[in-house]
Protein backbone atom coordinates (compact mmCIF):
# COMPACT_ATOMS: atom_id res chain seq x y z
CA UNK A 1 0.00 0.00 0.00
CA UNK A 2 1.39 2.92 -1.60
CA UNK A 3 0.72 6.23 0.60
CA UNK A 4 0.49 9.74 -1.12
CA UNK A 5 3.47 11.65 -1.69
CA UNK A 6 1.86 14.60 0.50
CA UNK A 7 1.83 11.83 3.20
CA UNK A 8 5.60 11.40 2.78
CA UNK A 9 6.29 15.12 2.50
CA UNK A 10 4.46 15.87 6.18
CA UNK A 11 6.52 13.09 7.58
CA UNK A 12 9.30 13.96 6.57
CA UNK A 13 8.47 17.78 7.65
CA UNK A 14 7.50 16.33 10.99
CA UNK A 15 10.57 14.73 11.52
CA UNK A 16 12.99 17.60 10.68
CA UNK A 17 10.43 20.13 13.09
CA UNK A 18 10.78 17.31 16.23
CA UNK A 19 14.60 16.76 15.48
CA UNK A 20 14.96 20.89 15.61
CA UNK A 21 12.64 21.29 18.86
CA UNK A 22 15.08 18.64 20.30
CA UNK A 23 18.38 20.20 19.62
CA UNK A 24 17.08 23.16 20.61
CA UNK A 25 15.74 22.17 24.15
CA UNK A 26 18.76 20.41 24.63
CA UNK A 27 21.15 23.70 23.62
CA UNK A 28 18.32 25.19 26.33
CA UNK A 29 18.89 22.99 29.00
CA UNK A 30 22.45 23.20 29.07
CA UNK A 31 22.05 26.83 28.93
CA UNK A 32 19.82 27.08 31.86
CA UNK A 33 22.14 24.52 33.80
CA UNK A 34 24.69 26.91 33.03
CA UNK A 35 22.92 29.77 34.88
CA UNK A 36 22.39 27.40 37.52
CA UNK A 37 26.06 27.12 38.22
CA UNK A 38 26.81 30.48 38.03
CA UNK A 39 23.67 31.74 40.37
CA UNK A 40 25.04 28.90 43.08
CA UNK A 41 28.82 30.36 42.82
CA UNK A 42 28.11 34.20 42.69
CA UNK A 43 24.91 33.03 45.69
CA UNK A 44 28.50 31.38 47.47
CA UNK A 45 30.02 34.22 47.05
CA UNK A 46 27.85 36.40 48.17
CA UNK A 47 26.95 34.42 51.34
CA UNK A 48 30.77 34.10 51.96
CA UNK A 49 31.16 38.30 51.73
CA UNK A 50 28.12 38.52 54.32
CA UNK A 51 29.72 36.35 56.84
CA UNK A 52 32.52 37.98 56.45
CA UNK A 53 30.65 41.72 57.15
CA UNK A 54 28.70 40.24 60.33
CA UNK A 55 31.82 38.93 61.81
CA UNK A 56 33.33 42.62 61.41
CA UNK A 57 30.24 44.18 62.36
CA UNK A 58 30.34 42.08 66.10
CA UNK A 59 34.55 43.12 66.04
CA UNK A 60 33.43 46.85 65.22
CA UNK A 61 30.61 46.95 68.11
CA UNK A 62 32.32 45.28 70.75
CA UNK A 63 31.67 46.61 74.13
CA UNK A 64 35.24 46.42 74.81
CA UNK A 65 36.32 48.39 71.68
CA UNK A 66 33.50 50.86 72.24
CA UNK A 67 34.60 51.16 76.17
CA UNK A 68 38.15 51.77 74.56
CA UNK A 69 37.60 54.30 72.41
CA UNK A 70 35.32 56.17 74.80
CA UNK A 71 38.32 56.24 77.22
CA UNK A 72 40.88 57.03 75.13
CA UNK A 73 39.57 59.68 71.98
CA UNK A 74 36.87 60.81 74.11
CA UNK A 75 38.24 61.08 77.83
CA UNK A 76 35.17 59.59 79.21
CA UNK A 77 34.73 57.27 82.32
CA UNK A 78 32.46 55.69 83.90
CA UNK A 79 30.75 58.01 86.58
CA UNK A 80 30.43 57.12 90.22
CA UNK A 81 27.55 55.84 92.39
CA UNK A 82 27.25 59.11 93.81
CA UNK A 83 27.02 60.69 90.15
CA UNK A 84 24.46 58.53 88.86
CA UNK A 85 20.79 59.95 88.35
CA UNK A 86 17.95 57.49 88.09
CA UNK A 87 15.49 58.97 85.82
CA UNK A 88 11.85 57.94 86.20
CA UNK A 89 9.01 58.05 83.42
Amino acid sequence: MKLSPWVDIMMCAALIVSAMAVSWSVHESRRLTNDVQRLQAEHNRLHTEWSQLLLEHSTWGAYARVESLARSRLSMALPESGQQVMVRP
